[in-house]
């Protein structure tokens, strides 16, 4: 009768395959990119510093990554971070766009950059055929 008591736990029930789900190798994975996107985040900003505006409107939605001209104080211009004039600026920018004239356009110019530097760029932009212009500025309160 002791040989039957020893036998207890041998049959069906000790090979059961386990069912539970590990899920500590994902969450490994996603820490590490969680990392990886905080470290690479600030590298992709735009290369110019220069001090925006600050206003109360809300980002816009983007469906694909537009192109950036920016307007130096000292009325330097640049597209996606590389140096152009106002004379070649419509020809760099048919060179980047992928929709043609449907491409979305941002200006960005510094606070200290004049009023009527940015009006020009934004003149050329628009006599060349680009409706979707837009300005760039940095939301209130934020440096």
């Amino acid at each position: 009768m002791g040989m039957a008591l020893g036998k207890k736990g041998k049959g069906r029930r000790g090979r059961r395959p386990i069912s539970d789900i590990n899920i500590t190798p994902m969450v490994d994975v996603m820490l590490v990119l969680l990392i990886v996107f905080m470290v690479a985040a600030p590298l992709m900003t735009m290369g110019v510093p220069i001090d925006l505006p600050e206003t109360q409107a809300q980002a816009m939605p983007l469906q694909s990554k537009p192109i950036t001209v920016t307007v130096e104080p000292d009325g330097a211009l640049s597209i996606d971070g590389e140096p152009t004039t106002l004379e070649t600026l419509v020809a760099a920018v048919e060179a980047l766009a992928v929709e043609g004239t449907d491409e979305r356009l941002y200006v960005r110019g510094d606070t200290s950059t004049a009023y009527g530097a940015i009006m020009e760029v934004m003149a050329q932009l628009s006599a060349a055929g680009y409706g979707r212009i837009g300005l760039v500025t940095n939301p209130a309160g934020t440096p």
